[in-house]
């Protein structure tokens, strides 16, 4: 590639407009991409980020403008369709992720199969072959199955047509079509569903050394964190570009917020602080994986690039109506089986006061099936758990819908759960509850079964915040919200005076909150009073954890 390319590769949107009926999701947007860059696109849902990932990709018009790309660029968009491929084997799957190798392929091996093979066929595959081979052609299927093995995609997988593999193996090949061939201007929208941690570990190392343009949109903080030099912020139908990851524009917005509202400051200390603060987290991010070219984008970064965010912030504040007494949960050998496949076997612990406990397991059903039994949902399979006399907990399950089949308003639904020891539920302590939530004005009118996934969390949440328990059960909290209730709940865990029990992907949440680890496997448990990141890097859990899964 020459270095005039490398220097001038971009995607710019020119006057993007984008409007469904009266619902204006982009007005006159003006943005470019620059090579070399990663942009975590935020937004609250519903904001807009996988529709402008679309716009760029050409999958949708919009009303107005047009999107820009340097010449000779190929664009790579991470497809969400499973289905799309069924007829296909997982590496050729991966293969036409590159389209013109894969073109040429065809073609070359078309003329080779002709049988009255002419002179002027010779020179066309002659051509085509020089081509191939300068797209790395030659290697191509040997670097798609290394891609895939890193993915998890194993060996004995990869010949297998792609309806017969496992849908979480679907989401991977996927990822792999969209990564295969170095694509200059690459869209990932939500790659690290369906990924364990592991595997989101290889995909972050992976893009924070890439050296072409990456958009992702993703609610995985920690993910945004490690690969992103830049946030665009989707907001009130416009797009603009920050410097720095996630946590970066959270904390500096918001530093921003407090200094705008303090009266009492001088604004040469204000300015102070911002700086301050750019100098400390510029410190810290030196310290990240992120590739040397990624360290350098704070180094330009001015205050007057420092806004603060117009987002609203959910209030997820758990108020414990009484303090939690010396026995709090003991287990003694809880098993459980499920159609002959072990979940988990010999569980015993007991939790004990502050402590904020990270449940793990490689088997997806196995902790979602634990917390089932200790809030009395599943009968266990043998064994037996008990919860001390002073405990008041609230379960947040990982599937709600059997809680929103009855059509009530958000009122009268929440009206529902007030607790025995509240006696004046009135309409105003309600709402408050809703409001906290953001739900507001006339949302309390809106009927629950036409809530969206993340309104019914919302409501879930409120629920749980009547109850004013000293212990909170979460099994996976973070699904369906948008960036800012994930924060919220957050740091409402973190400040939580009572215990926490927590299964969760979002690797920010468990390490921020958990101060021990406890994993469920077919064998027995690894239980460890540390945090999330010294228990995946602990030599002697991963010597164990291979011995409990093998």
């Amino acid at each position: 590639m020459p270095p005039e390319k490398q220097l001038s590769s971009m995607i710019s949107a020119r006057n993007i407009t984008l409007a469904y009926g009266k619902r204006v999701l982009f007005d006159e947007v003006n943005i470019s991409f620059q090579k070399g860059n990663c942009y975590g696109v935020i937004g609250a849902n519903g904001a807009g980020k996988s529709t402008f990932l679309k716009i760029l990709s050409g999958e949708i018009e919009p009303n107005k403008g047009v999107v820009e790309i340097s010449k000779g660029e190929r664009m790579s968009f991470l497809k969400q369709n499973q289905f799309e491929f069924d007829d296909c084997t997982v590496l050729n799957t991966v293969l036409m992720g590159h389209k013109h190798l894969w073109d040429v392929m065809h073609e070359r091996d078309a003329i080779y199969a002709k049988d009255d093979f002419t002179e002027e066929d010779g020179m066309k595959a002659g051509e085509l072959e020089a081509d191939f081979g300068e797209m790395g052609g030659y290697e191509a299927e040997s670097n798609a199955g290394t891609l895939l093995s890193s993915l998890g995609v194993t060996e004995n997988l990869q010949q297998s047509l792609m309806k017969d593999i496992p849908s979480n193996f679907k989401v991977r090949v996927l990822l792999a079509q969209a990564l295969f061939g170095n694509p200059d201007i690459l869209l990932l929208d939500e790659p690290t569903n369906g990924l364990d941690i592991e595997t989101i570990g290889w995909l972050e190392n992976f893009l924070a050394d890439y050296e072409n343009i990456v958009l992702v949109v993703s609610h995985d903080r920690h993910f945004l964190d490690t690969i992103c030099t830049h946030v665009a912020d989707v907001d009130r139908s416009k797009i603009k570009v920050f410097t720095g990851n996630y946590t970066f524009w959270y904390e500096s917005s918001q530093l921003m917020s407090r200094q705008i509202n303090d009266k009492n400051k001088k604004n040469e200390e204000k300015r102070q602080a911002l700086l301050d603060f750019i100098a400390r987290f510029s410190a810290n991010a030196s310290k990240s994986k992120q590739a040397t070219s990624r360290k350098k984008a704070l180094e330009k970064l001015t205050i007057e690039e420092i806004e603060p965010s117009n987002r609203k912030y959910p209030g997820i504040i758990f108020q414990p109506l009484r303090e939690v007494g010396n026995q709090i949960l003991n287990v003694e050998n809880l098993s459980k089986s499920v159609d002959g496949r072990k979940l988990y076997d010999k569980v015993n612990f007991s939790i004990n006061k502050g402590e904020k406990v990270a449940f793990l397991s490689k088997d997806p059903l196995a902790v979602t099936s634990f917390f089932e039994t200790i809030n009395g949902i599943q009968e266990p399979g043998s064994g037996k758990y008990e919860w001390g006399t002073t405990i008041t907990k609230a379960y947040l399950p990982v599937e709600n819908n059997e809680f929103f089949t009855n059509g009530l308003s958000l009122m009268d639904w929440l009206r529902q759960y007030v607790p025995a020891h509240v006696t004046d539920a009135d309409e105003p302590f309600i709402r408050g509850f809703l409001g906290k939530m953001l739900f507001s004005g006339d949302d309390i009118t809106k009927k629950t079964n036409v809530l969206s996934g993340g309104e019914k969390v919302r409501c879930m949440v409120s629920r749980m915040m009547l109850q004013n328990p000293n212990v909170v059960i979460l099994d996976q909290p973070t699904n369906h919200l948008d960036l800012e209730s994930i924060q919220s709940f957050n740091e409402g865990c973190q400040t939580f005076p009572g215990v926490v029990l927590i299964t969760s992907h979002d690797h920010t949440f468990l390490q921020t909150v958990a101060n021990r680890i406890i994993e469920l496997t077919p064998r027995g448990i690894i239980d460890r009073l540390m945090t999330f990141d010294e228990y995946m890097e602990d030599a002697r859990v991963k010597e164990l954890r291979g011995e409990m899964y093998s």
